[in-house]
Formats: structure tokens, C-alpha cells, sequence
């Protein structure tokens, strides 16, 4: 990565201005937040005891998502990302990094590329990168900004969720021989699109959880036309597993879709679908490019599903009740898939075959999407409770026995859906 010259980046931000008013004149609404005077880094005017700042939080993570693509910033290590269907910098260096007003811009080039950028560091605002490549005009991406969590829609509204958040507390405490991580976001706009969590950074072992994140990268590969779900995968022995899954008692070698390849990994939980979709990416790199992307700080994909060789070596899948709703919310609105891809996970979700406990823990005919992970010192369930007019992503996360696991998230499972179906009395208040 080169930094391109002063004089330059000056010239060629002038002229980045100028194309930011050319879109706002033909409709594009950018959103961005006022800048102002930039008192300091991060500046505008403090807030006092008669003026409160009662704008959502700002992050120091965020990432914007535009058709195709993402940009993400740190804005503490001054870092940025640019993974789209034309290509990956890698997480790279802008030390020029301006952080003003809420809002990170810079502009670095590599390989010849510039990626020019005003990010908003608050989610659900909107951003800009405009990529010029070499021998062609700029790019303006425009797209909303994520940040973990999301800033609720509608402030007033998510305070209607809020009270949920002791409830789920209360459960977390009592599991005792499982600590436990919640986090719950309404995705119907009921609580305003409100987000809560208890122990929301939690991180224990991922489990097969790790394999929405799998899924998510073949399906934006797909969304990119780099493959197709009809295209066929070569699976010898020496790549099947046991432990959960289907593929396993077939014969092998033979070839076998992408599409089944994917539809066994979420619906059977299958291992050997998911190990033989690592091995077609090249290995756990581009999941782990995928979740840095997003700025998913404590997830990552290290070892094959049942290797206890990598796992002795300290090898191992992490992740977060936070990082899986972040995923899951952002396929939800279609941020890092198209609404066809996204539709088809959460279609591969809802036929899923293990189904001790979220569904267990809800009525009968309960519609849900949802991905288990098990191992022997692990319990998790999370997806999706398809309510009408309630719909929410949900991440029960455990450690401790599996048995206690289970158990503990059930009760999560069924408070929260105790809550969606009767609120306690005065939660719909202002």
C-alpha cells in the first residue's frame, strides 16, 4: 500500500466534494452527520446539563455497506478495508486519518486504486466511498453505515424493550454452571428497532454456530456471479467426518453442489459440508476476511469442524451473542447479501433438524430460522423468531456442561418469546 501524494489528495478531495454535491443534487441522500468546527479529535461542541447530547453513541468500529461490497474503519488503530465482488486491500494503514464531527475520512491507494471516504462513525447513517481506479473516473459508493450494535430507529420505541433486559439477567444469573451471553434486536420496528444484551461480549467456543459465517461468504460469492450454487464440488473420503450431518453415510468420491453443500451445512448441521467448503475457499482466510469486514472483533474461524488435533494445539472457533446478531441483522437488511441470498439462508435456517431448544422452548408451530452449535462444553442456539410483527435475531450463547446448556437456553429462548407475545404491563408507555 502506497499513500498518495499530498498535492494530489488535496486536488483530488476538492474534487471528491464537488461529486458529493453532484449526488445530493441528483437525490442522493447522503445524511451525513454535521461536522461542524472541529473543536478536536472527534470534536464539535460538548454537551452540557442544559443541552444534552441525545444523538445515538458513536462508535470507533464501523463499516459502510453499499451493492456488492463493504468499507470498514477503525478509527482507533486508523485502519480501513475495502472487500468488494472486484476485490480485497486487506485491513491497511491510513494514519491521515481525520476524525471529525462523528464522522472518519480519509484516503489511501493501493495497487493504483485511491479510496477516497467520509464515514459516519454512528450506524444507520449514511456514507461515502468514491474509488478511482487507474485509467477510469471515480466510483461513488453510497450506502448505510453499521456499527455493533445498531443504534435503534426509533429511541422511544426501543425503550419498550428494555425492560426485557432483566428478565434475560435474571436467567444469566441463575446459570450458574453455565455462564451465559444474550442479545436480542428487533428487526419489525415494534421497539424501534432496539437492541439489548446481557454478557453481550461473551465469547466462548463457537461451535457450529461458526457456520453461518461459512454460509454467508459462498452466498456473497454467488451474489458477486463469481460461482453458482449448480456448480459442482469434487468430495474424496479423506474429507468426511462424523458427528453431525447426512454426508457422511453416503458414498464417496463424488461430486456434489454447492447448493446441497450448503443446505446440509445449516439444515444438518453437517461437518463434512462445511469442511469441504473451507477447503473450496482455500482455507479459513476468506471467512476470516469476511468477519474483519464487518469488524467483528471476536469471532474468527481457526480450525475444521471436529479436528480435536488443531483444537489440542489451541486452535479454535470463537465468537460473540453480539458479533452473531451483528451477522445476523445484517443479512436480515440485506447489508452483505442480496435479499435473494438472504432469503435462502434464513429459508436453509428454518429447515433445521435439531431442534432441542429454541423451538423446543416455544409453542407449537412457533415460526423460526435458527443454527444450534454443540460441543461437550458448549450449548448455543441463534436465528431468527418470525412472529408476525415481531421479529427479532436472537444469540443464546453458553459454556459449562451441554446438558446445563441446553437447558439455560431454553429458558433465554422462552423469555424472550414471552415477552414479544405479553409484555409486562406499562412497557408500552413513553
Amino acid at each position: 500500500m502506497k499513500k498518495a501524494d499530498k498535492k494530489v489528495s488535496s486536488s483530488r478531495r476538492r474534487a471528491w466534494h464537488v461529486r458529493l454535491t453532484e449526488l445530493a443534487a441528483t437525490g442522493v441522500a447522503l445524511a451525513l452527520l454535521p461536522t461542524g468546527p472541529a473543536v478536536a479529535d472527534g470534536g464539535g461542541p460538548a454537551p452540557t446539563p442544559e443541552t444534552p447530547d441525545r444523538r445515538p453513541p458513536a462508535s470507533t468500529l464501523a463499516w459502510l455497506a453499499f451493492p456488492g461490497g463493504a468499507f470498514s474503519v477503525d478509527s482507533e488503530t486508523r485502519t480501513v478495508r475495502y472487500r468488494a465482488c472486484d476485490g480485497d486491500t486487506g485491513r491497511i494503514a491510513d494514519p491521515d486519518m481525520r476524525v471529525r464531527g462523528r464522522v472518519a475520512s480519509g484516503e489511501v491507494t493501493v495497487d493504483g486504486t485511491t479510496y477516497a471516504y467520509d464515514v459516519p462513525l454512528v450506524g444507520r447513517s449514511r456514507g461515502i466511498v468514491e474509488v478511482t481506479r487507474p485509467g477510469a473516473g471515480p466510483d461513488g459508493l453510497v450506502g448505510e453505515v453499521v456499527t455493533e450494535p445498531q443504534p435503534p430507529s426509533d429511541p422511544v420505541a426501543g425503550r419498550r424493550l428494555l425492560p426485557l433486559t432483566g428478565q434475560l439477567q435474571q436467567v444469566v444469573d441463575a446459570s450458574t454452571a453455565n455462564p451465559a451471553g444474550v442479545t436480542v434486536r428487533d428487526l419489525s420496528g415494534r421497539y424501534g428497532d432496539q437492541q439489548i444484551a446481557v454478557n453481550g461480549t461473551f465469547r466462548p467456543k463457537a461451535a457450529s454456530v461458526i457456520k453461518l459465517w461459512i454460509l454467508v461468504e459462498l452466498l456473497r460469492r454467488v451474489d458477486c456471479g463469481q460461482v453458482s450454487l449448480d456448480d459442482g464440488v469434487l468430495v474424496t473420503p479423506a474429507q468426511v467426518v462424523d458427528g453431525t450431518g447426512e454426508l457422511q453415510h453416503e458414498t464417496f468420491p463424488q461430486v456434489v453442489t454447492l447448493h446441497r453443500l450448503a443446505e446440509y451445512m445449516i439444515k444438518y448441521s453437517d461437518n463434512t459440508a462445511a469442511n469441504v467448503l473451507i477447503d473450496y475457499f482455500g482455507g479459513f482466510a476468506p471467512v476470516n476476511d469476511l468477519i474483519d469486514s464487518m469488524n467483528q472483533r471476536e469471532t474468527i474461524l481457526a480450525r475444521k469442524m471436529l479436528d480435536t488435533e488443531a483444537a489440542m494445539r489451541g486452535e479454535e472457533n470463537y465468537t460473540s451473542p453480539d458479533d452473531v446478531v451483528a451477522l445476523l441483522g445484517a443479512v436480515w437488511d440485506a447489508q452483505i447479501l442480496t435479499p435473494a441470498s438472504r432469503d435462502l439462508m434464513i429459508a436453509f435456517m428454518a429447515e433445521q433438524t435439531l431442534n432441542t431448544k429454541i423451538p423446543a422452548a416455544l409453542p407449537p408451530g412457533v415460526p423460526v430460522a435458527h443454527k444450534t452449535g454443540d460441543l461437550p462444553d458448549t450449548s448455543h442456539d441463534v436465528g431468527y423468531y418470525l412472529l408476525p410483527s415481531s421479529q427479532v435475531a436472537v444469540a443464546f450463547l453458553t459454556s459449562g456442561p451441554m446438558a446445563g446448556g441446553d437447558e439455560t437456553v431454553r429458558r433465554l429462548a422462552r423469555t424472550v418469546y414471552d415477552y414479544l407475545v405479553e409484555p409486562q404491563a406499562g412497557t408500552f408507555g413513553p
